[in-house]
């Protein structure tokens, strides 16, 4: 089993709080943006991830020689979950932010520090990351994108799908072959590779919503030259150090908070309503969610250690827990208040609706499926 630290917010982290949130809603009363449900991963604007890179709220732990502010993992945790709460449109920056610099610290050279870092940091400079591939479902070992080594570099053909936001990111880092594939060894050979998605070889093509907007996509590599200085860590070395970078991607707030604005919605609506009845299930929904908050709250504590590998098994659990929970509430909200969803509807509660139906599906999916997860937990805990 796995012990979690309890924790308690500091005077300071929830001054830190007040400023992160008071900025957010001058923004929103300015007109900045508009509140939208899954903003974190469909809400793309380069501005205001510029305006957020200014504020120094990218890469808020990062050492400040490299563009950061050496805060704590909990300071972070708060920015995140402001945003998150307010639905602020911080797509483009988000995977740069959350796992590529943290990769780039641990495992890249000195070299690629000085040159991504302080750009990811000014909320100029976004990273995707190719990882699903056709054919491999859950499996990510078995992918088959191939890079051959050249003079100079590497050449790399193959396919990613399920990219989000490569469309809009300059950078990915791709788990690639660089070894021949072994049934037996599958785990091994694996490396990744910095690749400039605007290089010569390289096709983004989107994969398109019911509602005709995307931030999933395919993207293809025909004969793309990697030079040597974009290899991340050891070559070889690529499946223990995206272990590493996805208990990140799994543990944080991102992983409770998709629907949030809806819950808040929900609530809003059943006062109005005086549905004592209906408060009392969203009162429910209310107790999972502090309990996942305070299970992702703890990762995080864990993660400031700085030993990603610990986390692995409650980051899976955080994730496969805490996305059932966002799929959950469009659900019940359905039945607690009587809605018309319309992206264009006046009142928000029947347009968080609709955002949150067209969006819910895929949070089970992205990030690792559910059903891998468990199985993940379920081994960790064996094995422990």
């Amino acid at each position: 089993m796995f012990q979690l630290p309890t924790v308690q917010f500091t005077e300071e982290q929830e001054t830190f709080r007040l400023e992160v949130r008071n900025f957010l809603q001058a923004h929103i009363k300015k007109g900045t943006f508009t509140p939208a449900i899954d903003s974190w991963l469909s809400g793309v604007d380069p501005s205001f991830s510029k305006l957020i890179g200014e504020k120094g709220w990218i890469g808020l732990t990062w050492p400040k020689k490299y563009g950061g502010q050496e805060r704590s993992t909990l300071d972070r945790y708060i920015l995140t979950e402001e945003f998150l709460a307010a639905g602020a449109p911080v797509a483009a920056h988000w995977f740069a932010d959350r796992q590529t610099g943290p990769l780039l610290l641990r495992y890249g050279t000195e070299e690629q520090k000085q040159f991504f870092l302080p750009k990811i940091a000014k909320g100029e400079c976004y990273f995707a990351i190719g990882l699903s591939e056709p054919n491999s479902g859950s499996d990510l070992a078995s992918i088959r994108t191939k890079a051959e080594k050249v003079e100079g570099g590497w050449i790399v053909n193959g396919q990613k799908i399920w990219t989000s936001n490569a469309h809009v990111c300059h950078y990915m880092v791709a788990l690639v072959r660089t070894s021949p594939y072994d049934e037996k060894k599958k785990h091994s050979g694996l490396s990744q590779l910095i690749i400039d998605l605007n290089a010569e070889g390289v096709t983004i093509v989107p994969i398109k919503f019911l509602s005709g907007e995307y931030h999933f996509n395919e993207v293809f590599f025909d004969n793309v030259f990697v030079p040597d200085n974009m290899v991340v860590g050891e070559t070889g070395n690529g499946w223990e150090q995206g272990l590493a970078e996805l208990a990140f991607e799994r543990s944080g707030p991102e992983r409770i908070l998709s629907t949030y604005l809806l819950l808040e919605e929900l609530i809003k609506e059943l006062k109005h309503q005086k549905n004592k009845d209906g408060l009392k299930q969203a009162t429910k929904l209310l107790a999972q969610l502090w309990a996942l908050r305070n299970l992702s709250i703890g990762v995080a504590k864990l993660l400031e250690s700085g030993n990603a590998e610990d986390v692995a098994i409650p980051a899976s659990l955080v994730k496969a827990i805490g996305t059932k929970f966002e799929q959950s509430i469009p659900e019940i909200a359905r039945l607690l208040v009587e809605t018309y969803p319309n992206l264009e509807a006046k009142r928000k509660f029947d347009r968080y609706m609709a955002q949150a139906i067209l969006h819910a599906p895929s949070f089970t999916i992205r990030g690792g499926t559910t059903e891998i997860l468990y199985g993940m937990v379920a081994k960790g805990v064996v094995e422990k």
